[in-house]
Order: C-alpha cells, then structure tokens, then sequence
C-alpha cells in the first residue's frame, strides 16, 4: 500500500527534506506544475489570464520598443577561453565562478594586480557625499504621515541622494509661499523638471521628491506590480501629475512617452540590480541623442542613481566597454571582478588577516 501511494506522489526531489514532494501530479505527468491548466481549458485560461493581457497591452503602447536598452555583445572580440560567450544572453554565477576556478595562480594573481592597478589609477579623487538635506527634516524626523512606511535606513540613503542632487543645483527647495507660484510655473512653463523614477518599486523615493521639492510631474518606471504603493497618496496631492510605466526599463523608449516630451525631466532610481543600472544609463542618453536628432525639447537635467547588486552585472548590457577596455579589462577579466564582488560586502576585513595568512597568499610561496 506505501509502495503504491509513493508512486503517486511527484517526482520532484527535495533535498532540504530528503525526500520527494508529498503531492500528487496530474495524470500524464511526473511533476507538480503550478499553476496547473488542463490542456482542454488552456485557451480559455490564455483568454482571462491577467498577465497575457498585461503583455498584450504593453506590446502595444508607443514606449513599448523590445530590447532597446540591452546594449550588445562585441561582435569583434573573439571569445578567449574561460567563460563561454556564443549561445549564451546570460552569464550565470556558476559560470563565472567556474571560469575563474579555471585559472592557475599566476593568472589569478596577474588579474589581482591589475584589478589593485586600475582601481588605485582611478579611484583616488572619488569621495564619499552624504548630504541630508534641510528640505527633507520632515522626514528624517519622522514626521510624515503614518500611513507611510518609515524605515531610518532607507530614509537616510533617499535624503542623501537628495540632497546631493540639490547640492549640484538640480533641484531647488521651495517654502510654503512659494509652492502656489511652482504650481502656476508648472502650468504655463517648461522650467519645473518632472521626475523619471526607474526601478520604483512602491514609489516612496518619489513621495519624499515630492513632499520635500514640490515636483508636479512623476512617472514610475516598474516591471512588477506591488501592494502598498505610495500611489495613493501621491495622487491625493493637487496638481501633482502621476502615471506608472508597467515595463522592464530594457524595453523603454523614454523619448516615445508622449507626456514627457518637451519637458526637462531628472531621472532618480534607488538600488537598481546589477545590470539595471546601465539599462537606466542607455535609455536615458539614448533618449538625448534622440530629442537631438528630432528637435524634441526634451533633456535631461540630472540623474541620480543607488547601485546594488553588481554582481549580477552583465559585459552585453555594460554601457562603457570602451572605457574598460582602454584600461585592459577584458570581457572576461570583467565577469571575474563582478563576481568577486561578492565575497565581502560588509566591510575591510584586510586588516584582520595576519602576516602568516598574507605569506600563504602569495603565489612565490606556494
């Protein structure tokens, strides 16, 4: 009777269990699939299936241009050995770590010194900026409105990003008396900049924008959709225009967004993962190189970007190999260091390690 009832159950083997999924699968089938559709409802599923539709509306939206962003791979670089390039969109971690794993210790070494090259060459006059703000008390006091998530840490970082922006003029604080008179500029010129948010998640980056600098404009570029977004309450303030952009920034034609053409704008994204960031980068300069060519009046003010994630950066979508590869680094020296990125992401444990481990180290040693 066990014997029986094991051989209906799924086939699919859980290693954190020892044992295999306690399901049962469809007839015809070796595996639990969710979610499950007959073969028989499968047409009438496609025609009510909210994603197909989301797709189907996207696919047909003037913004809407497939890979615009993606950047490409380097058709005149030939593939070296280590990480393969032909046949493949995506480098995995597991290929890159392979890759390096790859290579005896002096070339390991040999990159090790470059990569301690490069970065000694270029990173001397880069300083750290951690502005806060006067505009943004209100919210670094806690002060806003308790239907808003407040979390110390994120509203430190957001108010810093701010505040450097202001600290380059691109955004102005206002006072009370001066918000009415933003509100009739904004109506009748082109001087107030409107916020692009990239990677926007629930939007709250531009609920401190907005109630700190007094932006009219706002569009938030998002693939996925989320509860609890600050949409609501950003759309209860007058005169604020908002519209949610549902797309993969990889796909946007900034320039094609009809309601943002003819307006100066500032691009603003907070943690955008590993490669997002160089798609924000090409979508927003592409977007320049397009209003160029067309005569639209629609720029760029500035652009303020978290980074995070760069392990998960891809060569393809990188948007300055030139540069890279005027320093020496190859596509493949470029995974590498993408990779090693994750092995210490808290702090310099440099100092911890002793003479005898540093000895060890050392290729002449070994």
């Amino acid at each position: 009777m066990k014997t029986k009832m094991m051989e209906n159950r799924c086939k699919f083997w859980v290693p954190k269990k020892s044992r295999f999924c306690a399901n049962s699968p469809l007839q015809n089938s070796l595996l639990v699939r969710s979610p499950s559709v007959l073969q028989e409802n499968l047409g009438s599923h496609l025609r009510r299936c909210p994603l197909v539709k989301q797709v189907q509306s996207l696919s047909t939206q003037p913004f809407y241009q497939k890979g615009v962003n993606a950047g490409k791979e380097d058709e005149q670089e030939e593939p070296e050995t280590g990480i393969p390039t032909s046949g493949f969109d995506i480098v995995t971690s597991e290929m890159k770590r392979n890759a390096v794993y790859s290579l005896n210790i002096s070339e390991f070494f040999e990159m090790i010194g470059k990569i301690e090259s490069v970065h000694a060459q270029i990173c001397n006059d880069i300083k750290d900026s951690y502005k806060i703000p006067e505009a943004c008390g209100v919210w670094i006091k806690g002060e806003v409105d308790r239907n808003v998530p407040f979390q110390e840490k994120h509203v430190a970082q957001q108010a810093s990003m701010l505040g450097n922006l202001e600290e380059f003029g691109v955004l102005e604080r206002i006072d009370d008396k001066e918000k009415c008179e933003l509100v009739e500029r904004a109506e009748n010129s082109n001087g107030v900049p409107a916020v692009v948010e990239f990677g926007a998640g629930r939007g709250y980056l531009t609920q401190m924008l907005a109630d700190c600098y007094g932006i009219r404009r706002v569009f938030l570029v998002e693939r996925k959709a989320y509860k609890l977004k600050a949409d609501r309450s950003l759309r209860q303030k007058e005169s604020l225009i908002l519209e949610r952009l549902r797309i993969d920034i990889e796909d946007l034609n900034l320039n094609a967004v009809e309601s943002l053409q003819r307006l100066p704008y500032i691009a603003i994204g907070k943690h955008l993962c590993g490669p997002a960031t160089d798609l924000t980068l090409r979508c927003c300069l592409a977007n320049e190189r397009s209003a160029e060519q067309c005569g639209v009046n629609c720029y760029l003010r500035g652009l303020a970007i978290a980074t995070c994630c760069h392990h998960l950066c891809q060569w393809k979508h990188y948007i300055n190999k030139k540069y890279l590869t005027s320093l020496g680094i190859s596509k493949e020296e470029f995974h590498a260091i993408t990779w090693f990125t994750s092995w210490a992401v808290d702090a310099d444990h440099g100092s911890d390690l002793s003479d005898v481990i540093d000895f060890k180290l050392r290729p002449e040693s070994m």
